[in-house]
């Protein structure tokens, strides 16, 4: 068992860990590809930023494949409407 002042300092490490309120699991697929924080490599797209619902827009129309993309539409069809609006919020709020 774990000793008071242990415990304060195992909770403690525990907070300071990343949240998922702070990168939603669906965006953490993007990050390969777009980059750490979402702000683009190699050619690929920076998301960081960009509005929310233009990012939305951009994930719904690969999923419909109404947009080219290599691996982008293959990989939109995986997400749900909230995923995608998550992953969108989240981007978005980054700068």
């Amino acid at each position: 068992m774990l000793k008071p002042p242990l415990l304060g300092f195992a909770f403690a490490a525990l907070a300071a860990l990343p949240s998922a309120a702070q990168a939603p699991l669906a965006a953490e697929g993007c990050l390969g590809c777009h980059g750490p924080r979402g702000g683009g490599q190699g050619g690929i797209a920076a998301l960081a930023g960009r509005d929310a619902d233009e990012l939305a827009a951009i994930m719904r129309a690969f999923r419909a494949n109404e947009r080219p993309g290599t691996i982008m539409g293959r990989i939109a069809r995986g997400y749900t409407d909230a995923e995608i609006a998550a992953v969108a919020a989240h981007f978005a709020a980054l700068r």
